[in-house]
């Protein structure tokens, strides 16, 4: 905001024609995990739909923090500020803890500093709890307005991830902070209506709105198998199901299991391109007889797409005690790559109703499990079935869950939080 005359002599505040927003994350670019991608197109999204965005950020690579980026640099007109943050020994509690502080230290004392303050602060969950800084910030610079974009959340994914204890000391501490904490955001954008109703639970007068993670890629039409890949991936099965991302702590894979050694017999395969904290326990369930489940290399991004088409069906899992804490972003690449979903998690999630809404797929469990092997013994043999399937699933996803989709909602919510400021200027 800078100052204008007018002819009387009166000195009134003048909106920028290009508000400015500040992006609060520990990884981007050029870090290549996926939340760090989702934040960076966030930033060009916004650049593009004419904000000014400037970025503060962590120093430190997300799988090598021996690797360390430019502390300052403009990219692709977005500024970009990385935090200098000490190399914290890797898996400890006491180091996760020390990191969270470092950083929300770190923005708060930025922000404090800042002459040119952004109209609009956005503040992401890595590292946990970051949207305290909405907190701190705000006991010296009042006026400041914060969304923050929740991809998890805590404390309560810190007790479904056994880091904490539920309803213990440090939980009932931690919820009190973060009640108060919401009340100082002025928006809060959840991945689904799972979480909002946990975040709703909170009591918070912020608004609300749904902003999910768009795939990293987004082919223009439902992708066609490179016959050399899906040999590598499937032999020569005549329906092939992929797991392909990270699997974690969310995840679960025996459903999928035991699915595949009921197809044993119907040259239906499944292959599971992992990477993650839970990729070894996938491994040692793999039994001698397990002809049709391969565990493959993690795909890189440039293999990302061939990788993705060369599936006919895609697998998602969520544990339930994960609901309305995460949504598994794969499900949305699995969409964009016009592959329908078969997920393994709660009937009530936000992912099960997507898929039975838009008729992308099936929920699998107990009772659905043989009557979703029937289904996939009916694809085997009948492509014109599956390739239905695939362009609703492309279709679907461009029409509600695309980048472009989800940057507009962006754009016109920030700027909503902007204009109440604006508006008596205008009267």
């Amino acid at each position: 905001m800078d100052q204008r005359t007018d002819l009387a002599g009166h000195t009134f505040p003048h909106i920028l024609s290009k508000p400015r927003v500040g992006i609060l994350y520990q990884y981007f670019y050029p870090d290549d995990v996926v939340s760090a991608r989702h934040f960076t197109d966030l930033a060009e999204g916004l650049r593009d739909r004419g904000c000014d965005v400037e970025v503060w950020t962590s120093n430190r690579a997300c799988r090598d923090e021996s690797v360390c980026y430019r502390r300052n640099e403009v990219w692709r007109g977005i500024r970009i500020h990385r935090i200098w943050k000490p190399r914290f020994k890797s898996g400890s509690s006491i180091g996760r803890a020390v990191s969270i502080a470092w950083m929300i230290a770190a923005w708060t004392v930025t922000l404090w500093r800042q002459h040119n303050r952004p109209d609009v602060v956005i503040v992401g969950t890595d590292p946990p709890l970051s949207f305290l800084t909405a907190l701190t910030v705000r006991l010296v610079w009042p006026a400041a307005r914060f969304a923050h974009w929740c991809f998890d959340v805590y404390p309560e994914a810190a007790v479904a991830d056994g880091m904490l204890s539920p309803n213990s000391p440090i939980e009932r501490f931690l919820k009190r902070l973060v009640r108060h904490a919401y009340g100082n955001i002025s928006l809060i954008a959840d991945v689904g209506e799972c979480m909002r109703k946990r975040l709703d639970a909170y009591g918070h007068r912020a608004s609300s709105a749904t902003m999910v993670p768009w795939a990293l890629v987004e082919p223009e039409n439902p992708g066609t198998a490179d016959p050399a890949i899906r040999s590598k991936l499937f032999g020569d099965a005549a329906l092939g199901l992929l797991y392909s991302g990270n699997f974690g702590r969310a995840h679960s894979h025996e459903a999928f299991f035991e699915l595949a050694r009921s197809l044993k017999s119907d040259n239906i395969a499944f292959a599971f391109g992992i990477r993650g904290n839970r990729t070894s326990l996938v491994r040692q369930s793999l039994r001698p007889d397990d002809a049709n489940i391969r565990i493959i290399d993690f795909a890189s991004e440039a293999e990302l797409e061939a990788r993705l088409s060369a599936a006919d069906i895609h697998l998602v899992s969520l544990r339930p005690e994960w609901n309305g804490l995460v949504v598994p972003s794969k499900f949305f690449g699995s969409l964009a790559a016009g592959r329908p979903v078969i997920f393994a998690g709660p009937g009530d999630s936000d992912i099960a109703r997507w898929i039975r809404g838009h008729q992308v797929g099936w929920v699998l469990n107990g009772d659905s499990s043989e009557a979703i092997a029937e289904e996939l013994r009916a694809l085997a043999v009948s492509r014109d079935g599956l390739k239905a399937m695939q362009i609703r699933c492309h279709r679907i996803y461009q029409k509600h869950f695309a980048r472009k989709v989800v940057l507009d909602r962006w754009d016109e919510a920030l700027r909503s939080l902007i204009r109440p400021r604006i508006s008596p200027l205008l009267s």
